[in-house]
């Protein structure tokens, strides 16, 4: 039985996960323009790079850089020196947030598959929920992080 919940777990988990993106874009949608959405513009969780080395953050951007993955956003792409650095922090921020309300969208299914179902199953859920949502969200933050580098130094420059 408890095998069931771990095998099932990880598969909702992968669901939801996927399925939170369409929850991300939508909230991304609606919410957007408003005062309370710019507040979220500047989230650092993770301040310094040695946290960022120890969760694997830098092997997690491998994955992206390297894989089908990186097909996914090409909005956020550097492409020559010309490129809108504002424009790019703007989509940035866009998805980072996209991914941590389906972050917060999978906890809470997860919470509720804890109770209704079994421990086992709802913390599984978990796993997949942190590499498809948690750590894209910190890799943006950490990219954005280098964008705001680049746009100071472009103007200290001009």
């Amino acid at each position: 039985m408890i095998l069931k919940h771990v095998a099932l777990g990880l598969v909702s988990g992968t669901s939801f996960s996927l399925i939170s993106w369409m929850i991300g874009i939508i909230f991304n949608g609606l919410f957007a323009k408003t005062l309370f959405y710019n507040r979220f513009s500047n989230l650092n969780f993770i301040e310094g790079r040695m946290m960022n080395k120890y969760l694997g953050i830098s092997q997690f951007k491998w994955i992206v850089k390297h894989t089908f993955l990186k097909f996914f956003n090409q909005k956020i792409k550097i492409s020559n020196r010309s490129t809108n650095l504002e424009e790019i922090r703007k989509e940035m921020t866009l998805a980072e947030i996209s991914h941590l309300v389906g972050f917060l969208f999978v906890i809470l299914v997860s919470i509720y598959y804890c109770v209704k179902v079994s421990f086992v199953y709802g913390m599984l859920m978990m796993i997949p929920n942190v590499f498809l949502n948690l750590y894209p969200s910190l890799l943006q933050q950490e990219n954005k992080r280098r964008i705001d580098k680049l746009i100071r130094r472009r103007l200290f420059v001009s």
